[in-house]
């Protein structure tokens, strides 16, 4: 029987030139290019973006604080650049992952370890740079992407004030 989920892709935004990119969250896709265009969609339809970039979900590589002792750098294979994540706190508010570098290793344990010794984290994310795929930061590019954003309005939902049922009158 066939699935009847399209797969799953990591979004990674960055808001501006200078800020860092965070995981921010995930779309369902068929391919990469329309994961970038679901993610728009969902992420980018109020806040400003700088760049977008979405991976798949699949290519992740996770561990927690729990998991660190049991971390060990790959010895087979060749060494490829990893976008290596950390979440740096426990607190509800600070769900994101933020950027930490790019690390070459042989495999994903090895770009954590690498991360672990630069900047500390209670969570660790890495994917090899070859499967992340995002939009270019050129100036038509962030134009033709993220500026149609700029000019909506937003309102929060007190905004609106709340919906009463009308009362009945009887004859």
């Amino acid at each position: 029987m066939w699935g009847t989920e399209w797969p799953r892709y990591e979004v990674i935004k960055q808001d501006t030139e200078k800020s860092v990119p965070q995981m921010v969250g995930s779309v369902h896709a068929t391919d990469p290019e329309h994961a970038l265009l679901v993610a728009r969609h969902v992420f980018v339809r109020r806040p400003s973006a700088y760049a977008l970039f979405v991976a798949p979900a699949e290519a992740f590589f996770h561990v927690s604080q729990e998991g660190f002792k049991d971390l060990k750098a790959e010895e087979e294979g060749q060494e490829e650049p990893y976008w290596v994540f950390a979440k740096r706190s426990h607190r509800r508010s600070m769900v994101y992952g933020d950027l930490v570098g790019r690390f070459l290793a042989k495999g994903p344990q090895g770009a954590v370890l690498e991360a672990l010794l630069q900047t500390p984290g209670v969570a660790f994310w890495a994917v090899p740079e070859r499967v992340v795929v995002g939009t270019e930061p050129k100036e038509e590019v962030i134009e033709s992407w993220f500026a149609p954003a700029k000019d909506k309005t937003y309102r929060l939902q007190s905004y609106y004030g709340l919906i009463t049922a009308k009362e009945e009158r009887h004859a």
